[in-house]
């Protein structure tokens, strides 16, 4: 799993670490971290080119600085442009000017001709967009982009682009990932992060944040054993779909059924469509009839009417884990009555996307992580919120993110497949947090691996979730030592 932390509990690990080490010796090791970066990305043949450092006031310009000087040493022409040439870093600045770089406050041409530009206009600190000035260089640059920490002009804690901002092909990062590395607009303009350890570790405690690998997915992902069969590993209940909507049923049921070797119970009007196309699925007309599971998917094509309200009342009083979507949310949101058939602790996962979440809990707004924490620990639920990067609350305050790495889920129907993958897996028993957290990223790569490079129907996601399951498991016998 990796760790990522606010620039709050950074900014006190980096003041603890600092009162022990000699001064300066952070700043030239996380410089030499960084221009190893750019090297790589200058090779082959590094002496002769180009390099524009865009250098603001503050560390991430004397980072930018130290990191000019090391690569003038391997024969790299360097200019730093100043964009505040009264704060730059004194010693990182005398330091380039040592080693032959140049200094200058008009930056067009050298940005124009660079063969590579890092970014240290701002640095965590820093809040909005980018100056006018730091703006115009931005605009003109062709070449790729290195950002130091964070691309200028993104929120560190949150992600948030409000203007102008730096768009990076690569970050470099000191220490451990921040918020702005997987959350949103942030994550899509970091690039490929590299991080450079600077002993930080030890200091920073626990993270705000974390991110499942591959490996552990696939070491989390239920498989039977020599001693299971069909009921030891979860029955999942769906209640879904609807006359106008039966595709929702079959999606969410297929998504159940694909996820574990289980069992997978079904209720509602689309009995017939279900049975056709998953024989292996019991599926019955109500709930009374439906017999005994360990979870319920409830919501996707259910509607919103009385008939709804009914069966989302029927599953709260079953008193097993929940994973409510769709129009369970929205009965959720207009009958708070509903609230109180659940039996207190029991597991529960609502999976809105943002306007679904309005309805329920308020406006998301720009802090994301802050907006599902405060729906979590309201509602006592986990809580998935949808989007780009899916945030996974839970009300004990742990914080889950899964960075999507394209938009190919973005499609109708994907949702219920989603939340049949979450349904099957809290069946198996699994933590609801890490539920939906595996199932998102499960997902996330079904549609990946499904896509290939072309848009795709939710039906074509969902086939593809026994390779993901099968990559994602063979990621974790890789690591395994």
């Amino acid at each position: 799993m990796q760790g990522v932390w606010t620039t709050d509990h950074v900014r006190e690990a980096e003041n603890r670490l600092l009162a022990r080490v000699p001064e300066g010796s952070l700043m030239r090791k996380a410089a030499f971290g960084l221009a190893t970066v750019a090297l790589r990305m200058l090779s082959p043949g590094v002496v002769g080119r180009r390099v524009a450092l865009l250098v603001g006031a503050g560390n991430n310009g004397g980072d930018a600085l130290w990191a000019g000087a090391f690569l003038r040493r391997r024969g790299v022409a360097v200019t730093a442009v100043l964009l505040s040439p009264d704060r730059a870093h004194p010693e990182g600045l005398a330091a380039l000017r040592k080693a032959g770089g140049r200094v200058t406050t008009d930056g067009h041409d050298a940005v124009r001709r660079a063969d590579l530009v890092i970014d240290g206009i701002v640095g965590l600190s820093a809040r909005g967009p980018l100056r006018p000035a730091a703006a115009e260089l931005v605009e003109l640059i062709t070449a790729p982009v290195l950002a130091v920490d964070l691309p200028s002009g993104v929120e560190p804690d949150t992600g948030a682009v409000n203007g102008a901002a730096v768009t990076a092909t690569a970050t470099v990062t000191f220490g451990c990932r921040k918020p702005l590395h997987v959350l949103g607009e942030g994550a899509k303009r970091s690039g490929e992060v590299h991080l450079v350890d600077i002993g930080l570790g030890p200091e920073l405690g626990e993270p705000d944040i974390t991110v499942l690998e591959p490996a552990d997915v696939g070491r989390l992902w239920p498989v039977p054993g020599p001693s299971d069969d069909k009921y030891t590993q979860g029955v999942t209940g769906v209640a879904a779909g609807s006359a106008t909507y039966p595709g929702a049923a079959v999606l969410a049921a297929g998504a159940a059924t694909l996820a574990t070797s289980g069992m997978v119970r079904y209720t509602g009007s689309a009995a017939d469509p279900i049975r056709a196309r998953w024989p292996e699925v019991v599926a019955s007309g109500s709930i009374s009839d439906t017999g005994r599971v360990q979870a319920w998917v409830v919501g996707p094509g259910m509607g919103t009417g009385p008939s709804g309200k009914d069966v989302l009342a029927q599953v709260l009083e079953a008193g097993v884990a929940v994973c409510a979507d769709a129009d369970a949310i929205t009965l959720l949101a207009n009958h708070k009555d509903l609230w109180d058939l659940r039996e207190p602790g029991t597991p529960m996962v609502i999976t809105p996307h943002d306007r679904e979440f309005a309805r329920l809990a308020g406006e998301v707004g720009e802090d994301r992580v802050a907006a599902a924490l405060r729906a979590a620990r309201r509602y006592d639920v986990v809580v998935l919120l949808k989007g780009h990067s899916t945030v996974v609350a839970a009300p004990d305050g742990r914080v889950l993110v899964n960075p999507a790495r394209s938009s190919w889920a973005a499609t109708a129907g994907s949702g219920d497949v989603l939340s049949g993958l979450i349904g099957s897996l809290l069946a198996g028993g699994m933590d609801p947090w890490l539920a939906a957290g595996c199932a998102a990223a499960a997902h996330e790569l079904a549609g990946e691996l499904a896509a290939d490079g072309a848009p795709i129907p939710a039906g074509s996601l969902l086939r593809e979730v026994p390779n993901a399951i099968r990559v994602l498991r063979a990621a974790a016998v890789t690591v395994s030592p």
